[in-house]
């Protein structure tokens, strides 16, 4: 058990073999430059190490609560979460959470003195901890592997409107703000001040909590931004420019094949230009210029979202728990408001007036 910066660089570069050699997507927040970014920022994060003799063939990235609580890195930001283990350690378990070398999920988690495990952003090839899932949800993703101009025709396909709208006003804010400009990774750091004022603002102003209010995560993404430079996981800061002044930016990590979006957001003075969908097909349009097959849209449904996607992938969410007081404590801390979630997110109707109901708390929280 080891805290992240106590990773030699050997243990460093296996992880990243390990990452290449899997079936999932090369996602950044699976990394070992993620988590020993979240490591500066929450003292509790630990990885476990899985040793076959000498060799390390696993890690699992996890936070250590109180009481032996543990979850996933990030829990509640990250955008992929799991182990990351050895084609025979983490595949072939027949579905029963064991993997085909003895493997399974309480042994490890046992091993890593942990009472519960929660997750929400599983990765799909997790077979370890799939089987703990308490819900599947999908994960809006960007098919951009054969080029911008491919992409650009599917939308034109299945959204012939959008596309030909997002385009027009694209060329009416160049032409009544000022030139436009797009810059994939610009590394001004007063632009990502702006953008986290924009986020804080509409989650404010949408009735949700701000995770820009906690001082971690400021923390995390600043340090993300300004160091974290991998090639597998380099913190990403995308803006549109028009006239000289940012209208809309984007923060997220990207790797040599997934940029994973995080924090969009957009000036709301331009918000008859669209600004933020802009951005995202200029990010897509960049993103494939670099090679770069997949944009990660998250988890959560969102017009935009159904507007640009390509495809989906699951993720899951739920908790190992080992029977007792963990368990217990775990089920009375989550279990209740992640039950209450999921009913109104699987309810169409229902979600969009608990969105209204958020906005209108929202505009009387400003007031």
């Amino acid at each position: 058990m080891l805290r992240p910066e106590e990773l030699g660089e050997g243990e460093r570069e296996r992880w990243r073999a390990l990452r290449a050699a899997s079936a999932a997507a090369r996602n950044p927040f699976m990394e070992p430059e993620f988590t020993e970014a979240v490591g500066r920022v929450r003292p509790r994060t630990r990885v476990a190490v899985v040793y076959e003799g000498r060799e390390p063939v696993g890690f699992l990235p996890h936070e250590r609560g109180r009481f032996g609580q543990g979850h996933a890195l990030a829990y509640g930001v990250s955008d992929a979460q799991g182990a990351v283990l050895g084609p025979g350690l983490g595949e072939g378990g027949g579905g029963d959470g064991r993997s085909g070398l003895g493997l399974d999920a309480d042994g490890l988690l046992r091993a890593c003195s942990l009472s519960s495990f929660a997750f929400d952003n599983l990765e799909a090839e997790q077979e370890l901890f799939v089987p703990h899932a308490a819900a599947e949800y999908a994960s809006y993703v960007i098919d951009v592997e054969k080029g911008y101009e491919t992409y650009e025709s599917v939308l034109r396909a299945q959204s012939p409107k959008f596309l030909k709208t997002t385009l027009a006003k694209e060329r009416r804010l160049g032409r009544q703000v000022g030139d436009l400009r797009f810059v994939f990774d610009e590394r001004e750091p007063a632009a990502l001040r702006t953008l986290m004022a924009w986020k804080s603002a509409q989650y404010r102003r949408t009735g949700r909590r701000d995770r820009f209010a906690q001082d971690w995560i400021t923390r995390l993404v600043s340090l993300l931004a300004a160091r974290t430079r991998g090639q597998e996981c380099s913190g990403t800061l995308s803006v549109l420019y028009a006239g000289g002044q940012p209208v809309a930016a984007h923060f997220g990590l990207r790797s040599t094949s997934v940029l994973a979006c995080w924090f969009p957001a957009y000036d709301p003075e331009f918000a008859k230009y669209s600004p933020g969908l802009v951005l995202h097909l200029r990010m897509a349009e960049a993103a494939a210029a670099e090679g770069i097959g997949l944009l990660d849209l998250g988890r959560g449904a969102a017009e935009y979202k159904d507007s640009l996607k390509t495809g989906q992938v699951p993720v899951y969410e739920g908790a190992w728990t080992r029977p007792g007081a963990g368990a217990a404590l775990h089920w009375l801390s989550r279990e209740p408001s992640r039950r209450a979630h999921h009913f109104v997110r699987s309810r169409p109707r229902l979600a969009a007036t608990a969105a209204r109901a958020l906005k209108g708390a929202g505009r009387l929280r400003r007031s």
